[in-house]
């Protein structure tokens, strides 16, 4: 299992150049926010309640990462906010 830094900083630095930002929640869920390329305090995607735990393997990683690139691909809305998380 890798450690919360760095998973922090594989899915940070996947999104580059765009500016991304992924915290753990009390709960241990994960938050990710990426941000617009022009003004970089406007969130492009956000998802909240990632499981973390399930996180255990570099195909889940990758999954999570790819679903989140498809997703903020075929967003219009600035913000989106899944109450149930990721199923990753």
């Amino acid at each position: 299992m890798l450690s919360e830094l760095e998973l922090r900083s594989i899915i940070e630095t996947s999104f580059l150049p765009k500016r991304c930002e992924c915290t753990k929640a009390e709960d241990a869920s994960l938050t990710i926010k990426v941000f617009d390329d022009r003004d970089r305090d406007r969130v492009d995607l956000e998802v909240k309640g990632i499981n973390a735990d399930k996180l255990d393997s570099s195909r889940a990683i990758c999954n999570l990462i790819t679903g989140l690139r498809e997703d903020l691909k075929h967003t219009h809305v600035p913000v989106l906010q899944r109450a149930g998380g990721r199923a990753h």
